[in-house]
């Protein structure tokens, strides 16, 4: 385990066997999956984001990916979007907030664009334990890789210097040390 990894809190030892699989989750008639009391916080912090920032859901995605843009009319009116996973479990929501941290800190405020993945990516994980969800091990490794990937784009279109924020999520400072 490199000094990274232990900085950012989401290495872990390969386990010796694969994990045991886990039931489905419990479902209601015609597939729907049974209330759960933390469906009621998870939809709670929906309606307080969507409507502190303005921002309406085009989609909800099943994937765990996501997109937030902005369309400016003639009349000068600007409407918010995403699209993102409905919040679910912990990973679910730090989609779902990384996409609402996109318009929280200004599509476009941060220049490179992996700069901007970096700040959103930092609002979500905030604005998770602020609201006293739980910041796992897999959503701090996925930020990593997504940061990781950022960059790799952003090295690909001509990124000539990058920003020190960025430095811990390097390709080269993931990447295992053997």
């Amino acid at each position: 385990m490199n000094m990274t990894q232990l900085l950012l809190g989401w290495a872990r030892k390969k386990p010796a066997a694969p994990p045991p699989k886990r039931s489905a989750p419990p479902r209601t008639t015609r597939g729907k999956r049974a209330h759960r009391p933390i469906d009621d916080r998870y939809d709670q912090l929906v309606r307080e984001m969507l409507d502190r920032y303005q921002i309406r859901v085009r989609k909800w995605r099943t994937s765990m990916s996501g997109c937030a843009w902005e369309v400016h009319y003639k009349d000068g009116t600007v409407s918010r979007l995403i699209e993102s996973p409905r919040p679910r479990g912990p990973m679910s929501a730090a989609v779902f907030l990384h996409e609402i941290g996109h318009h929280a800190i200004g599509l476009g405020a941060y220049r490179p664009r992996c700069l901007e993945e970096y700040h959103a990516w930092a609002w979500s994980l905030s604005e998770l334990d602020r609201a006293g969800f739980s910041v796992t091990d897999r959503v701090r490794e996925r930020m990593a890789h997504s940061l990781a990937y950022a960059i790799q784009k952003a090295r690909r279109r001509g990124l000539k210097r990058l920003p020190p924020e960025l430095e811990p999520f390097t390709p080269e400072s993931l990447t295992p040390r053997g």
